[in-house]
């Protein structure tokens, strides 16, 4: 069956967002516990370009089947996961990147905020998928939670487009953003 990625998320209700969401089945890599490992060869760019063998694999559907399998252990180590075997990964940064943004309200007119991923996964910010602010005020860098430890950094414009929206709500000096009835941070340290 060929792959049809999710409509354009400006067109999304907040309900329809919620819904592709729902719909995607994830192999359950959190349940696997594999005792054999090995290097994958492969290798996630800071702009989230993959490689392997140093080839970038130019399928879009590859790289989406791949990123299915990530997992981040806890001493942040990245890993391709099967049911027998798991396969160390090289992540530069973080392992998807967040390519666009949406505010949408819920039900109770609460603000959430929906990702588009580099792999056409969407993800709304929430206590189970926060917003974090690393690096200093100079050099920031926003990364939302997904799945399995695995991270997304916010690139460029989408990063723009939360500062934007963060900017029309809360004061310069204590820039925050709220979604999924969570409080984020966009200052570092803060």
């Amino acid at each position: 069956m060929p792959y049809e990625p999710p409509p354009d998320l400006a067109g999304l209700t907040l309900e329809q967002i919620a819904e592709v969401v729902e719909s995607r089945r994830l192999p359950p890599v959190d349940q696997w516990q594999p005792q054999a490992s090995s290097d994958s060869r492969m290798r996630i760019a800071a702009d989230g370009r993959w490689f392997h063998d140093g080839g970038e694999i130019r399928r879009p559907a590859m790289v989406r089947a791949f990123a299915g399998l990530l997992r981040r252990e806890p001493d942040g180590s990245h890993w391709l996961v099967l049911p027998h075997e798991k396969q160390a990964i090289e992540v530069e940064d973080a392992a998807l990147v967040a390519i666009d943004m949406q505010v949408r309200e819920d039900k109770e007119g609460r603000p959430a905020l929906a990702f588009r991923l580099n792999t056409d996964e969407l993800v709304i910010a929430n206590p189970g998928h926060p917003i974090t602010v690393r690096g200093d005020a100079e050099t920031p860098a926003i990364y939302l939670a997904v799945r399995n430890g695995i991270e997304a950094r916010l690139n460029r414009s989408t990063y723009a487009q939360l500062v934007n929206h963060a900017l029309g709500i809360s004061p310069p000096d204590m820039l925050a953003v709220e979604s999924g009835g969570a409080r984020f941070a966009l200052v570092p340290g803060t």
